[in-house]
């Protein structure tokens, strides 16, 4: 079942765009309701088969289930800025997205891994968001201290955060944070980044 999606969430698109995206957000307040082992297995199948330059897949994820492993998701969620670690502790699923620096085929540095990994963890929350479910992504990490915490190898760097789970009642919550899940999401329009050549918007934006 998709994501059930706050009016003020739902994106003003400026084009018909595939269901999916328009109604994918990132909340703030997370349901205590735990994510089921089947759904997780999905979110990172979709992972899985994103495309990667020459095929290297040189994305990995720790993940920790607070029902299942809190004593991993309380270690993630020391490794997050502070800002992020009061509303992301109450999220029932954390990941933590690193990438290979090298590819496998030649050792030389790869490039386009946080591309990769990137391209990953959207494929992965638009699965989510079609299981019903949201994923907030983070740059707000230490990545030494999750390296660390995590036993990251070398040759592998930690670069983001993913907190999974069913939105909460924000309306309901006395968090300082949940004010922003019930404001309406904007982006820039199409004509500040889509160009023909530099700065002057491509000739199909209306």
């Amino acid at each position: 079942m998709p994501l059930t999606v706050p009016t003020e969430k739902q994106a003003e698109t400026a084009a018909t765009i595939t269901p999916l995206l328009a109604q994918r957000w990132s909340p703030y307040v997370f349901a205590a309701k735990p994510v089921t082992a089947e759904d997780l297995l999905a979110l990172f199948e979709a992972a899985r088969w994103t495309a990667s330059s020459y095929n290297e897949q040189p994305w990995r994820y720790v993940v920790a289930r607070r029902d299942a492993n809190p004593e991993l998701h309380a270690a993630i969620v020391k490794t997050l800025a502070a800002g992020n670690q009061p509303w992301a502790a109450e999220a029932p699923v954390l990941a933590v997205g690193i990438i290979s620096t090298t590819f496998k085929r030649n050792d030389k540095p790869n490039k386009s891994a946080l591309h990769d990994l990137g391209a990953a963890s959207a494929q992965l929350t638009i699965e989510a968001t079609s299981r019903g479910l949201a994923v907030h992504q983070m740059i707000g990490i230490d990545p030494d201290a999750a390296k660390t915490a995590l036993g990251v190898p070398d040759g592998f760097e930690v670069y983001t955060a993913l907190a999974i789970g069913y939105p909460g009642n924000a309306a309901a919550s006395d968090a300082p944070y949940a004010d922003r899940d019930q404001k309406p999401r904007s982006r820039q329009p199409l004509s500040a980044f889509v160009f023909s050549s530099w700065d002057t918007p491509a000739r199909f934006i209306n």
